[in-house]
This record gives structure tokens, sequence and C-alpha cells, in this order.
């Protein structure tokens, strides 16, 4: 009868990638991925801070009823002390934020990415659409939550 014995360097080996198996997953480049709800009405990442360097956030809307974007922006201000339109809407180009990027217009029940890099820093995460139909500021109504780089 045969026994299989694995080499001493493959069990560290598989710790490291079972370790790796979690909502926020380093990417094949070195980055970091970090899963992202959108739902009426709030922003819901898997983790609330993550490495400096290149994040991919992967985004989906879980609606159940509206288009959402996603903001990332770089700021010391608080979430709830943006800058803000007549409407309610984020005035992006305001002083003391600095927008870095952004998904527009995802569908409910679709997931889109973006990548960025991410220098070590405070940051907002947040959907900025203003719904005129509804006289809806999605940014007024909580869709907005810290994120920090370090």
């Amino acid at each position: 009868m045969r026994h299989l014995r694995f080499p001493a360097v493959l069990v560290p080996s598989l710790m490291l990638v079972l370790a790796s198996c979690t909502a926020a997953t380093p990417t094949p480049a070195g980055g970091t991925t970090i899963d992202v709800a959108l739902r009426e009405w709030s922003v819901l990442p898997a983790q609330a801070s993550a490495p400096a360097g290149e994040i991919t956030f992967s985004v989906t809307n879980d609606g159940p009823n509206d288009i959402h974007e996603f903001v990332v922006l770089k700021t010391d201000l608080d979430p709830a002390e943006l800058p803000t339109a007549e409407d309610g809407s984020v005035t992006e180009a305001g002083e003391g934020i600095e927008i870095i990027d952004e998904i527009e217009d995802i569908p409910v029940g679709e997931t889109m990415d973006v990548t960025v890099t991410l220098a070590a820093g405070n940051y907002i995460l947040l959907c900025n659409i203003y719904d005129a139909t509804e006289d809806e500021a999605h940014y007024q109504m909580g869709m907005r939550t810290p994120f920090t780089v370090e």
C-alpha cells in the first residue's frame, strides 16, 4: 500500500490560498477586490478598509427598484457633510473633495467593476443620482459610506 506524502512547502502554500478566500481578495496583479452592494438606500462594501494600491470594486445593484451609480471620492469631510447642489446631490467639483472614478447607471440586478489605484487616506463611496420624477437625491437618502485606505 502506498502512502501519499505532501512536501513541507505544499501545506503552507495551501493554507495561504485558503486564507485568501474572503470578500476582499487579492487580484492576480497583487491588488484587492472588494464586493459592494447598492440598495435603496445604502452603499454596503464587504469591508470598510483596504490596503493602499490597486483596488477593484465589484459593485452589484440589488435595487430593488432604482438604477444606481457608484462614485469613489477622496475627502476628509464627514460623509453626511459633503457640499451639495439645491437638488441634494453632491457637488462633485466642490471644495474638499476629489472624484477618483465612478460607474454610471448600474441597472438593477447587474454587477459592474471599477479598478482604481488609491493612496492611503479617507474616501467616501456613494451614489450621486438625482431622480427628478421622484424628487430623490440618492446621496441625501443615505447612499454614502466612509472607506479607509491604509
